[in-house]
């Protein structure tokens, strides 16, 4: 079964770095696009940045400039580093295809930014 297990999460004050990682159970060569999503308590999951296979990437205007996102086919690991981060970035992080696949969903990592 395919699988994607996202790590690299935690607590961290305003201001500070984390990096995820998104680890594939299969090559991801094949998923041209691939996201970093997240959901807020009460919110909708929303798409932070996504990387294609030819290394185009695109943010969202909140994570803009802060944020970078990479691939590593090979591994079948995509990364988001994570900078400046604001309590606001409080989420449950996800990785999978844009647009996503119903049944790649994994359980996701918690970040939790304080003030």
């Amino acid at each position: 079964q395919e699988q994607l297990v996202e790590s690299g999460g935690g607590l961290v004050q305003a201001g500070g770095s984390l990096r995820l990682s998104c680890a594939a159970s299969r090559s991801i060569v094949s998923i041209n696009r691939i996201g970093w999503y997240r959901q807020a308590p009460g919110k909708q999951r929303e798409l932070v940045a996504s990387i294609t296979r030819a290394g185009t990437t695109n943010y969202e205007l909140p994570v803009k400039g802060r944020f970078t996102i990479s691939r590593d086919d090979a591994e079948n690991i995509t990364y988001l580093q994570m900078n400046s981060l604001k309590p606001e970035g409080t989420a449950v992080y996800y990785c999978n295809g844009v647009p996503p696949f119903g049944g790649l969903w994994g359980q996701g990592t918690q970040v939790t930014v304080s003030s």
